[in-house]
């Protein structure tokens, strides 16, 4: 029941953000609010549970990533940088910071995510390093350029202006900082 709410209100802020009502919610799912209020109090408990979610989810593609044997130190780095699920490819993360005011604890838990979880890439830039793969870099320069980034694509206006599907940005956020760290021979 959880997943089946917390899908359906990833379905509803598609479409409306997260201006969505509980009413949109439960004409998505087709049940009655009062069955949606015995798995989530509020709205808020509900928006904070779909971040875990959602950084959930992109670290069990993360997973995937790094347990293909068959991928380089180099592509797994690009891969879990760049991993999205596929449930969530259309989604528009450029709505996100509406949620700074209305919803400050969702939004702090939104960076708390953005800012956690960094030993495995991190791990993987130092093993590039010692393999020759990338040029010696700061790590903590390479998180900072990484997590800023992907905080103005949930601030700044620029790529909901440009009509760039937010995918088509990561892609090239992650493109962008694997080519900066690649030795060309």
């Amino acid at each position: 029941m959880k997943a089946k709410i917390l899908e359906g209100g990833m379905s509803v802020y598609r479409k409306k953000g997260p201006k969505f009502t509980m009413d949109d919610l439960a004409a998505e799912l087709g049940m009655s609010k009062k069955t949606i209020y015995t798995v989530f109090r509020d709205k808020k408990s509900l928006l904070y549970q779909m971040v875990d979610y959602t950084f959930d989810a992109i670290k069990e593609g993360e997973a995937e990533v790094l347990a293909d044997p068959n991928l380089s130190t180099r592509e797994k780095l690009q891969g879990i940088l760049g991993v999205m699920p596929e449930r969530f490819r259309d989604f528009d993360f450029t709505q996100v910071y509406l949620m700074k005011d209305k919803y400050p604890e969702c939004y702090a838990r939104i960076q708390e995510r953005l800012e956690s979880g960094w030993d495995t890439t991190l791990g993987l830039l130092r093993q590039g390093i010692e393999e020759g793969v990338f040029r010696p870099v700061d790590e903590t320069i390479f998180q900072v350029v990484y997590e800023a980034s992907i905080e103005r694509f949930i601030h700044g206006t620029e790529i909901k202006k440009s009509k760039m599907p937010y995918m088509n940005a990561l892609n090239a956020l992650v493109d962008l900082m694997m080519e900066g760290i690649v030795i060309h021979n």
